[in-house]
């Protein structure tokens, strides 16, 4: 009696998971609602599908769209009495104990709704697993009772149709395919409606084990339960013995393409994106590859085309003079402060790739093999600027490396320095080969693009745009470390012209000794701290060459922030990457607004705007070369500074306009790849063009709300001086503007005649 009455209490028992012992069984709410897995799609700004974000990658779709051979192939095979039960089969069930209990196999008990159930709710998995589930066969009885008990309920609340619409948009096929329509996509490349009965029993057949039964990767066996479902189907009536027959002759013919887990087009800022998104679905209780959400961001797809035509058009340029440069010289672009090329420099490099530390675990103590393997060719698809994007030479993991440190690199961003939307991202030449992104995870020198930062500190402490300090030689005393030091910077020429120049006439043309002496004024540290005020998030060493670009190394997406603040009138804008999120029927869950701090003051930032606007209206501006584009139609105004570091390992160009902030960056994979002088490798030739190419394609998008005209006239009165007549002293001809602050070796390469020499150094 006792022993009758806990059998009659145990489902109970079960489904209230009573003391915690039975395990988590699906609510009400999940049965009625079951959270099928759905890819989240993302957006542009503009509206364009740009990729989707899945780790079970299926589109679900009703009955009505499925071949009917899917539905017969299933119930022959799975449950040939699914249309009499009501989610058990007792019939199943005592034909599968009594095959175990006589040592045969029986057949399997579940029925298509069990199974349905098992799938839809993870009723195993660990966490919905109780005390006595970790128990060896009790664990296993548990399981199947909640297997039973969800799929009663599953009959009640649904149809038999629903039901086998929910089974086959949920359950796993293999290679990365769940749900029927990705599955006849990814094994046949057609839809579900289409599938033969030849496909459909393959498809049916790989749901036993979707890995064994694999057809792409195990042709053999896949055949063999291809051709026991066909028997299946024979038996079951759905199929004369002719038709099995010549099914079962059909050989196996795939049309077989894998999605990946992130689908689309294959860019940057997706990584990005989906690195703030996945933060925003851990704080609130999301999956961004399962619960089919709507990403809205801030790009715009004809903004990041024209930035990724104009960095694919002028670095294909870039790298062919790279290229005929070093070629010239018959030596690697690899080279030491001397332009001495670096010894063993490929070798020394690849004992830090992964692939070397594979290689060396292989063959530990057997450093013979290691160096066979390290030489050994194969057959390499590889990046090439030539035809489409790539080809395949015959390289070993050493030539591999070597072929691609030959490669300069770029990275750009665009951001309304308003909104902080982020609307262009170009982290380099090609995603899927280089994946590491220039724009937010690479950090360089900034050269004298950070020279801005000391002006803004100048301006911002009592200092005005026509304020004067003369163009000498200068000697910086400091102390380090308790010691007392000197530095004595140079200007690029080693020429100083004893002109007493005004602030803005000196940032335009990129002055060093002037720039070093406002340090020196202000103070390193204080440069530090007003940097870092207006969005450098980069840590930054108080030195006195700060201003010059050495103070540490920063991102393109931390500087195109800071340049930022100087347009939005002092408002630091936090750049941002996604606008809202919906849920998959269109709800929005979060919506994301511009995040704002004043931490300039509105005349300071006014000043600034106006100081970079002087590297083209100040005679000899570095960033005269944007003269050649055609961008100055309609009073149109652009700020800018150029920017090259030490040997010429790093060129910038950052570019400022009414409407938005633009940042370039272009370098070697390491700073000793580089070119040797400035007629190539200044910032103003390297990253400058790029700005400037984009930036016309842009303009010359009616469709874009981006015009040319002025600055904005200032919001607030402006109390310092900042018209001032720049009076420059005669010359023999017109000097082109160099900007870097490059020094060392420059002298020499002047007496070698690689480049010209200027007049006060014997030039013609």
């Amino acid at each position: 009696m006792v022993g009758a009455g806990l059998f009659l209490l145990y489902p109970i028992l079960v489904s209230m998971n009573f003391l915690f012992l039975f395990g988590k069984s699906p609510s009400l709410e999940e049965l009625e609602n079951p959270r099928v897995e759905q890819p989240s799609k993302v957006f542009t700004a503009d509206g364009v599908l740009i990729g989707r974000y899945f780790r079970e990658n299926r589109s679900p779709v009703p009955l009505s769209k499925m071949s009917p051979w899917l539905i017969k192939a299933l119930v022959s095979t799975e449950d040939v009495r699914y249309q009499q039960h009501s989610g058990i089969d007792p019939v199943a069930i005592a034909r599968a104990v009594a095959g175990v209990a006589t040592g045969g196999s029986g057949g399997g008990g579940s029925t298509i709704t069990q199974q349905l159930a098992k799938n839809l709710y993870k009723t195993r998995r660990k966490e919905n697993t109780g005390l006595l589930g970790h128990v060896p066969l009790l664990g296993t009885i548990i399981s199947k009772t909640k297997e039973w008990l969800t799929a009663v309920e599953l009959e009640r609340r649904y149809t038999k149709d629903e039901i086998l619409a929910l089974y086959f948009n949920t359950v796993e096929y293999g290679s990365q395919a769940y749900g029927v329509k990705v599955a006849a996509k990814t094994f046949y490349s057609t839809s579900p409606d289409s599938l033969t009965i030849e496909q459909a029993a393959m498809l049916v057949g790989m749901l036993n084990n979707p890995t064994a039964f694999n057809p792409k990767f195990h042709p053999q066996a896949a055949q063999r339960r291809r051709n026991l479902v066909l028997t299946r189907m024979g038996q079951a009536g759905v199929l004369t013995a002719a038709q099995v027959q010549q099914e079962q002759a059909r050989p196996i013919a795939l049309k077989y393409q894998v999605e990946k887990h992130v689908d689309g087009p294959e860019t940057y800022f997706r990584g990005a994106v989906s690195q703030a998104v996945n933060e925003w679905c851990k704080q609130n209780g999301y999956d961004m590859y399962r619960d089919g959400l709507r990403i809205y961001t801030t790009i715009d797809s004809r903004m990041q085309q024209y930035a990724e035509e104009a960095v694919q058009k002028k670095m294909k340029s870039l790298q062919r003079t790279f290229d005929n440069f070093w070629r010239n010289r018959d030596s690697n672009p690899w080279v030491d402060e001397d332009g001495k090329e670096i010894p063993d420099f490929i070798e020394t490099q690849m004992k830090r790739t992964e692939q070397y530390k594979e290689l060396a675990a292989r063959y530990r103590g057997r450093p013979d093999l290691l160096d066979s393997a390290l030489h050994r060719k194969h057959p390499t698809k590889v990046f090439t600027w030539k035809g489409d994007g790539d080809t395949t030479l015959m390289l070993s993991p050493l030539d591999s490396l070597a072929y691609y440190k030959h490669f300069l690199h770029a990275g750009m961003m665009t951001m309304d320095p308003f909104t902080g939307q982020v609307k262009a991202w170009v982290g380099g030449l090609n995603y899927r080969f280089f994946q590491y992104d220039h724009v937010k995870q690479g950090k360089r020198q900034a050269g004298s693009t950070f020279k801005p930062f000391v002006y803004l500190t100048a301006l911002d402490n009592g200092y005005s745009p026509c304020d004067r300090i003369r163009d000498e030689r200068v000697t910086i005393n400091y102390v380090e470390n308790g010691k007392p030091m000197e530095w004595q910077p140079d200007n690029v020429t080693r020429e100083y012209t004893g002109m007493n120049m005004t602030l803005r006439y000196a940032m335009a043309r990129s002055v060093n000794s002037v720039t070093a002496q406002l340090t020196e004024k202000v103070g390193w540290d204080n440069v530090a701290k007003y940097a870092n005020k207006v969005g450098i998030r980069s840590k930054l060493l108080p030195v006195p060459s700060i201003g010059l670009g050495s103070g540490g190394d920063v991102s393109v997406f931390e500087m195109v922030n800071a340049y930022s603040t100087f347009v939005n009138q002092g408002f630091r804008t936090e750049p941002m990457l996604v606008t809202r999120i919906e849920d998959v029927n269109g709800n929005v869950l979060a919506q994301f607004d511009p995040q704002q701090k004043r931490v300039i003051p509105a005349e300071t930032a006014w000043l600034m705007t106006y100081m970079l606007r002087g590297g083209m209206e100040e005679p000899g501006g570095t960033s005269q070369a944007l003269w050649d584009y055609e961008l100055w139609k309609k009073n149109n105004q652009i700020g800018g500074k150029t920017g090259t570091t030490s040997n010429y390992s790093d060129g910038w160009y950052m570019g400022i306009t009414k409407d938005l902030v633009t940042g370039v960056w272009v370098g070697g994979e390491d700073r000793s790849i580089h070119f040797l002088n400035s007629q190539q490798g200044e910032g103003g030739r390297m990253a400058l063009p790029i700005f400037g190419t984009y930036m016309e394609k842009v303009y010359q998008d009616p469709d874009l709300d981006i015009r040319m005209g002025p600055f904005p006239k200032p919001t607030v009165t402006i109390t310092k001086k900042y018209i001032c007549v720049t009076e420059e002293p005669r010359r023999r001809r017109r000097e082109e503007p160099v900007d870097t602050i490059v020094v060392d070796n420059l002298l020499e390469e002047l007496n070698n005649g690689t480049v010209p020499l200027p007049d006060s150094l014997g030039g013609q």
